[in-house]
């Protein structure tokens, strides 16, 4: 059963509702994997999912995985997960959001179609830096001990390669 969230997108108050099934155990699975790779005393913290970040005055938002510096709580990485029946809000409008405050990271993570668009924060906004999908490894160079296949975020097992 779903429940219902809020975000603060400019002042004004959206209601979503948190998807289950598939979305929730992708959310699950990163999370686990990310929080695997944090070593004590690292700089960064990763945030239970979907939790309250402040991006800028009037503007608060749930990702479904935030890392965040531990020393000032800014927003290091951010991901969120499609939701095929609102996907508008994650990717226009809160990647705009992510754009405007030029948060480092963002990965678009799309159950649709089974891929992962990673993009760097530049001088001229948001860069898409690759869609990654399959046999493809999705790692970050903030987090080096991270390391996760597309195949396996989606939970589909890589095939047995021939001898």
């Amino acid at each position: 059963m779903s429940h219902s969230y809020e975000e603060i997108i400019k002042g004004v108050s959206v209601l979503r509702q948190v998807p289950d099934g598939r979305h929730h155990e992708i959310c699950e699975r990163l999370h686990g994997h990310i929080a695997g790779c944090l070593k004590p005393g690292s700089p960064a913290r990763l945030l239970e999912a979907r939790a309250l970040v402040q991006i800028s005055a009037g503007t608060m938002v749930r990702p479904d995985l935030a890392l965040v510096t531990v020393a000032t709580g800014r927003l290091l990485l951010a991901a969120e997960i499609v939701n095929s029946e609102d996907h508008r809000w994650d990717t226009v409008t809160k990647k705009q959001i992510y754009e405007e405050v030029n948060v480092p990271r963002l990965w678009m993570i799309d159950p649709r179609y089974d891929n992962v668009e990673v993009y760097h924060a530049s001088t001229y906004g948001l860069a898409l830096k690759g869609i990654l999908a399959g046999k493809e490894i999705l790692a970050e160079k903030l987090l080096p001990d991270f390391s996760l296949t597309i195949a396996e975020l989606f939970n589909h097992p890589c095939p047995a390669q021939k001898d």
